[in-house]
Protein backbone atom coordinates (compact mmCIF):
# COMPACT_ATOMS: atom_id res chain seq x y z
CA UNK A 1 0.00 0.00 0.00
CA UNK A 2 2.81 2.40 0.85
CA UNK A 3 4.54 1.67 -2.47
CA UNK A 4 1.35 2.49 -4.41
CA UNK A 5 0.91 5.76 -2.53
CA UNK A 6 4.51 6.81 -3.16
CA UNK A 7 4.24 5.90 -6.84
CA UNK A 8 1.02 7.89 -7.27
CA UNK A 9 2.55 10.88 -5.45
CA UNK A 10 5.71 10.78 -7.60
CA UNK A 11 3.69 10.51 -10.83
CA UNK A 12 1.45 13.44 -9.85
CA UNK A 13 4.44 15.57 -8.89
CA UNK A 14 6.24 14.81 -12.15
CA UNK A 15 3.24 15.73 -14.35
CA UNK A 16 2.13 18.84 -12.42
CA UNK A 17 3.18 22.13 -14.03
CA UNK A 18 5.99 23.97 -12.32
CA UNK A 19 5.09 27.15 -10.44
CA UNK A 20 8.16 28.88 -11.89
CA UNK A 21 7.09 28.23 -15.49
CA UNK A 22 5.30 31.08 -17.31
CA UNK A 23 1.54 30.69 -17.60
CA UNK A 24 1.42 30.94 -21.38
CA UNK A 25 4.30 31.46 -23.78
CA UNK A 26 4.54 31.38 -27.54
CA UNK A 27 7.22 29.55 -29.48
CA UNK A 28 9.27 32.78 -29.58
CA UNK A 29 9.24 32.97 -25.77
CA UNK A 30 6.78 35.88 -25.47
CA UNK A 31 4.29 35.75 -22.65
CA UNK A 32 0.61 36.11 -23.43
CA UNK A 33 -0.95 39.48 -22.65
CA UNK A 34 -4.60 40.30 -22.14
CA UNK A 35 -5.79 43.12 -24.40
CA UNK A 36 -8.96 45.17 -23.87
CA UNK A 37 -10.60 46.02 -27.18
CA UNK A 38 -11.27 49.76 -26.89
CA UNK A 39 -14.85 50.76 -27.68
CA UNK A 40 -16.35 47.28 -27.39
CA UNK A 41 -18.61 45.81 -24.73
CA UNK A 42 -19.67 42.24 -24.04
CA UNK A 43 -23.27 41.30 -23.29
CA UNK A 44 -22.64 41.76 -19.56
CA UNK A 45 -21.35 45.33 -20.10
CA UNK A 46 -17.67 44.59 -19.50
CA UNK A 47 -15.00 45.41 -22.10
CA UNK A 48 -14.20 42.62 -24.55
CA UNK A 49 -10.80 41.13 -23.73
CA UNK A 50 -8.48 39.13 -25.96
CA UNK A 51 -5.52 37.05 -24.76
CA UNK A 52 -2.65 37.07 -27.27
CA UNK A 53 1.09 36.48 -27.38
CA UNK A 54 1.49 38.51 -30.55
CA UNK A 55 3.73 41.61 -30.38
CA UNK A 56 2.51 45.20 -30.23
CA UNK A 57 1.70 46.59 -33.68
CA UNK A 58 -0.07 43.41 -34.80
CA UNK A 59 -3.51 43.92 -36.35
CA UNK A 60 -6.20 41.45 -35.25
CA UNK A 61 -9.79 41.07 -36.43
CA UNK A 62 -12.78 40.54 -34.16
CA UNK A 63 -16.37 39.95 -35.21
CA UNK A 64 -18.71 42.79 -34.30
CA UNK A 65 -22.35 43.74 -34.82
CA UNK A 66 -21.50 45.49 -38.11
CA UNK A 67 -19.03 42.93 -39.44
CA UNK A 68 -15.41 42.27 -38.65
CA UNK A 69 -13.53 45.07 -36.88
CA UNK A 70 -9.77 45.54 -36.92
CA UNK A 71 -7.74 46.35 -33.80
CA UNK A 72 -4.05 47.15 -33.38
CA UNK A 73 -2.36 45.67 -30.31
CA UNK A 74 -0.36 48.26 -28.33
CA UNK A 75 2.09 48.43 -25.42
CA UNK A 76 -0.18 50.88 -23.55
CA UNK A 77 -1.21 49.54 -20.13
CA UNK A 78 -4.73 50.42 -18.96
CA UNK A 79 -5.79 51.06 -15.35
CA UNK A 80 -7.12 47.49 -14.97
CA UNK A 81 -3.72 45.99 -15.89
CA UNK A 82 -4.66 44.91 -19.41
CA UNK A 83 -3.11 46.28 -22.58
CA UNK A 84 -5.01 48.47 -25.05
CA UNK A 85 -6.08 47.24 -28.49
CA UNK A 86 -7.08 50.31 -30.50
CA UNK A 87 -9.77 50.10 -33.17
CA UNK A 88 -8.42 50.96 -36.62
CA UNK A 89 -11.85 51.44 -38.21
CA UNK A 90 -12.45 54.59 -36.13
CA UNK A 91 -9.69 56.40 -38.01
CA UNK A 92 -11.03 56.12 -41.55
Amino acid sequence: MLVLSLTAWARQRRTAPSAAAPAVASSAGRRARTYSLIGTRAADGNPVQLPSSRPAGTVVRQPGPDGRRRFELTDAVLSDGTYAAEPLDWYR
